[in-house]
């Protein structure tokens, strides 16, 4: 199955793109070419630019609070794994205190670089970062694979208590709705919401079945049409009946 997630308020907006830029991150750190360093760099500069937002540590220092008191609650509950509630609230425990150990703006170690950002500036322009254009760069991609690595995991771990408390979240507001399977009568699907209460929807799709998902949503209704994915021609809704999966999640 394929997944589609669509955020339904910008604070899980802001989460979800920032799950992505880390898990760029590291996939392209972890390689040895110096392209794929340059793209880790790139990567960096964008999650530096999402996580700016004044409001997130607050936001992700809130919600995993709220998660710990609901999870006090099962305390001395018989149904509830003792050592499993213990273990999750360890994990937010320890999430909290790396985000409140994080002084300052988010990355603002990183925005005094003034080598970094001389290279991020060049980066906004088409081939800017050429060895002509900023040869020092040039230097440090022909620098050993291992030395890269270790200045990329050095400029990326002060924000490692943004990425265990997002982590958290999510993880916490996918398991929490029961998929549903739905029928798309000639590729589209209409829901009125009537007081349901949602963060973020989730459709699933099999592998097989080549359609995409546009989903738009607001408190009052849902509407998702399936569209062939056309990559030369205009996209097209289907005109045949769709089998997906819908859940609703919520915190």
């Amino acid at each position: 199955m394929i997944s589609y997630e669509y955020p339904l308020n910008e604070r899980i907006r802001t989460l979800l793109r920032l799950e992505d830029l880390f898990d760029k991150v590291a996939h392209f750190s972890d390689r040895d070419a110096p392209q794929d360093h340059h793209v880790a760099l790139q990567t960096i500069f964008e999650t530096l630019e999402v996580a700016g937002r004044a409001d997130l540590k607050v936001d992700l220092v809130q919600e995993l609070e709220r998660q710990r008191q609901i999870l006090m609650s099962f305390r001395n509950n018989p149904e509830i794994s003792e050592d499993a509630l213990a273990g999750a609230l360890y994990e937010i425990e320890h999430a909290s205190t790396g985000l409140l150990s994080m002084a300052g703006k988010i990355g603002q170690y990183l925005r005094e670089n003034e080598w970094l950002m001389s290279i991020r500036s060049r980066a906004a322009i088409p081939g800017g970062v050429c060895q002509f254009d900023l040869p020092s760069y040039h230097y440090w991609l022909n620098r050993d694979p291992d030395l890269r690595r270790g200045d990329l995991d050095k400029w990326m771990s002060p924000m490692t208590p943004i990425r265990a408390g997002l982590e958290i979240v999510l993880r916490l507001l996918r398991a929490s709705g029961r998929p549903e399977a739905q029928l798309a009568r000639c590729g589209a699907y209409q829901l009125t919401m009537a007081g349901r209460s949602a963060l973020m929807l989730r459709v699933r799709v099999p592998h097989g079945d080549a359609v995409v998902p546009e989903i738009s949503a607001n408190k009052y209704a849902l509407n998702i049409r399936f569209m062939l994915p056309e990559t030369v021609a205009r996209p097209r809704q289907v005109e045949r009946d769709v089998n997906f999966e819908l859940t609703f999640c919520s915190l």
